[in-house]
This record gives structure tokens, sequence and C-alpha cells, in this order.
């Protein structure tokens, strides 16, 4: 998935303000913009789009983790440089302290379902055997399924 999506979807889930967006930067030590949030979000199609890289992506989940978890003392981790969407998915996982069945569950809101096996595989470490790649559609699911569970209460 593009990160701009994961971006946006996140903010939509969540109903997320720009100010608490700058908030989350800065809870993992980053200064960022109202405009730089604002061209983030824009439509691909928009002149003023702006593609948010790696860095900066997992910059604003590990403040989400720390708004969601709090903030433990000393130093943040670093942000990784290069992401994907089982590094993406665990952050998620980890900010909303989320076990197996409660990923599962969210995974079934929007109608997809795996077996906790499959699921273990996407988080494991990618030098394992049975570690396996977290493709688009499912992170996709998760976000969709985050939304119902923390924004539509109609579902």
């Amino acid at each position: 998935m593009e990160n701009n999506d994961i971006l946006r979807r996140v903010r939509f889930a969540f109903d997320l303000s720009d100010s608490q967006m700058i908030e989350m930067f800065k809870l993992a030590d980053y200064n960022v913009t109202r405009a730089e949030i604002s061209d983030w979000l824009k439509k691909d199609e928009d002149p003023a789009f702006q593609q948010i890289n790696d860095s900066k992506l997992a910059l604003f989940l590990n403040g989400f983790i720390n708004a969601k978890r709090g903030k433990k003392e000393g130093p943040q981790p670093p942000a990784e440089t290069l992401l994907n969407n089982n590094i993406v998915f665990r952050k998620l996982k980890i900010a909303l302290a989320l076990d197996d069945s409660g990923v599962l569950e969210v995974l079934e809101l929007a109608n997809m379902k795996i077996s906790k096996h499959e699921l273990s595989a996407l988080f494991r470490s990618p030098t394992t055997t049975q570690y396996r790649r977290c493709n688009d559609q499912i992170l996709r699911n998760f976000l969709t399924g985050l939304q119902y569970k923390y924004r539509d209460s109609s579902k």
C-alpha cells in the first residue's frame, strides 16, 4: 500500500485532527508542520500532493504508539528507513494493544478471515521459514476493520 493511503486511512479511522497528528509526530521527537500534513493527505491528483517517505510514516506510527500506549522514558527508538506492510501492521497492532484474537476480530469486521497460523506468520522475523509477506489486501482490510471498530457505530 502507498504510505499516503495508510496515513489517510489511520487518520480517518481514528478521526484525527491536524493538531493531533502534529502531536503524534512530536511524541516521536519529530516536528512537522500543518502544511506538510495537509500535502500528505491530499488526493494523488492534487498539484500540491506530496509523497510521505517511509521514515516519516514510521515516525508517525511510533508517535501513534506513544499516544495510545504512553511514551516510554529515555530515547525513542529510531524510525525505520524502509517500511513494508508487515512493519506497518505490527506497529498498528502494538499501538492498539491487540492480541491475535483482537486482530482477527478486526479483520472479520471487514469480512476477511485468516487463520491464527496465517496471522502469526505475518509477525515473524523475515529470516524464518514461516515468515509470510503481508499483502496489500490484508493490510487494507485491517485498516477498513479499524474504521468499522473505532469510527463507524453502524456496524
